[in-house]
C-alpha cells in the first residue's frame, strides 16, 4: 500500500516509542485503547467532546475520522495522525496538521495517551518526536499548540519542551466556558534545545514529501 499511499512507510522511533500513521488493521487496538480510559470522566480535555459519546457513536466517529483525514488529504490542507505504540501496543495519538505548509511553515499538534501509561514521560518523548518531524524532516519554522488551563499535564509537556505562552481563547466543549491556553515554538527555541529531547529516528520521510508540498 505504500506505493499508493507512503504515509504507510513513514515512521518515528523514539528512545521508548513507535509513532506511525496508522492502517485499519490498527484500528481495532487503537478503539480498544481509547475503551481503556484516556483521561477522567468529571474533565473534558478536548476542544470537542467525542468521548462523551455513547461507546458505538465513538468508534464509529473515530474510524470516519481516521479516513477522512487519508480522503481529504491535500498539499495545502493535511492533517497526519500517528498512532503511538509502546512495546507494540497502542497507546495514543499524536496528530499534527497544517494549512498552505509548504508557504507558511506552521504546524498544529494535538494528542491523547491512555490514562494507564500517563506520568512516565511518554507525552513528552511522543511530541518530541511530532517536533522533529516538524522542524528537521519538513522545514517548519513555527509549531504550535493549546490546551484547557486546567490540563496541567499537557501545558506541563510544552513548557518543559520550551513553548512560550502565545495567547488565551475561549472554548465550551461541554457547554460551560473554559479557558484555553495556547502555546507556540519557534524553529529559534528548537534549534537551542533540541539536544535535550528524546533522540529520534524517522524513516519513509523522502517517499512522502510531496504529499507535504514539499
Amino acid at each position: 500500500m505504500t506505493t499508493y499511499w507512503p504515509l504507510f512507510g513513514l515512521t518515528l522511533t523514539t528512545p521508548r516509542l513507535v509513532l506511525r500513521p496508522p492502517t485499519d488493521d490498527d484500528f481495532p487496538a487503537l478503539l480498544a485503547a481509547i475503551d481503556t480510559g484516556i483521561h477522567d470522566p468529571a474533565v473534558m480535555p478536548f476542544l470537542m467532546a467525542w468521548t462523551d459519546k455513547p461507546r458505538e457513536e465513538r468508534e464509529r466517529d473515530s474510524v470516519q475520522w481516521w479516513w477522512r483525514q487519508r480522503a481529504e488529504w491535500k498539499t495545502d490542507d493535511w492533517s497526519l495522525p500517528l498512532a503511538v505504540f509502546l512495546d507494540g501496543r497502542a497507546v495514543g495519538m499524536q496528530d499534527m496538521n497544517a494549512k498552505q505548509f509548504a508557504v507558511l511553515r506552521v504546524v498544529e499538534t494535538g494528542s491523547w495517551l491512555t490514562q494507564e501509561v500517563q506520568g512516565q514521560g511518554l507525552g513528552k518523548e511522543m511530541r518530541a518526536g511530532a517536533l522533529q518531524l516538524a522542524f528537521d524532516g519538513l522545514g517548519a519554522e513555527v509549531a504550535q499548540s493549546e490546551a484547557f488551563a486546567d490540563n496541567l499535564r499537557s501545558l506541563g509537556v510544552s513548557r518543559a519542551l520550551g513553548y512560550a505562552e502565545n495567547g488565551i481563547e475561549r472554548q465550551a466543549p461541554r457547554g460551560e466556558v473554559q479557558e484555553v491556553k495556547k502555546v507556540r515554538m519557534t524553529r529559534e527555541i528548537w534549534l537551542e534545545r533540541r539536544s535535550s529531547y528524546p533522540a529520534v529516528e524517522i524513516t519513509g520521510l523522502d517517499e512522502c514529501r510531496a504529499m507535504f508540498g514539499l
